[in-house]
């Protein structure tokens, strides 16, 4: 697998990014403010991050989506790494990620890799999307919020 930013001239898998936020309005933004990284095998994208700064110091890592065909084979895991190494690379002391309070799967990979639970953003996700959005049997209401110090 092969990870690289995506060029300007570039489209960006939208598709691919609705998966992990149902909100077009909020992929759209963040791709405007940040750097988009595709993971692609034999020419394809099959998965994708973006890596957004929100202050100095310390940047974002959002929307990590890995196509459906894709899923269960550790892909998440070396988007997280990658994304980890870059913002080291760039010279960032934190990285931070959120994610929704349904979203088990992913709360678990975050600490695994050793992201920790910093606040949760109650409501966020009410407040900030116009549909309900249910994930594992359970409305997603909250953002929960993790960071890492690099």
């Amino acid at each position: 697998m092969d990870i690289q930013t995506l060029q300007a001239n570039d489209e960006a898998p939208i598709d691919l990014l609705l998966l992990a936020d149902p909100s077009k309005e909020q992929v759209e933004k963040y791709l405007e403010q940040g750097q988009c990284y595709i993971a692609k095998e034999a020419e394809n994208i099959t998965a994708v991050y973006v890596l957004q700064p929100i202050s100095p110091g310390i940047i974002e890592l959002k929307n990590i989506a890995v196509g459906e065909a894709e899923q269960g084979k550790g892909i998440g895991k070396q988007l997280i790494s990658h994304a980890i190494k870059t913002a080291r690379f760039q010279g960032y002391h934190t990285i931070e990620v959120g994610t929704g309070n349904s979203s088990i799967g992913q709360l678990a990979r975050y600490q695994k890799c050793g992201f920790r639970i910093t606040e949760v953003d109650k409501d966020f996700f009410m407040k900030h999307y116009d549909e309900k959005i249910v994930e594992n049997g359970i409305v997603c209401r909250d953002m929960i919020r993790l960071a890492m110090e690099l």
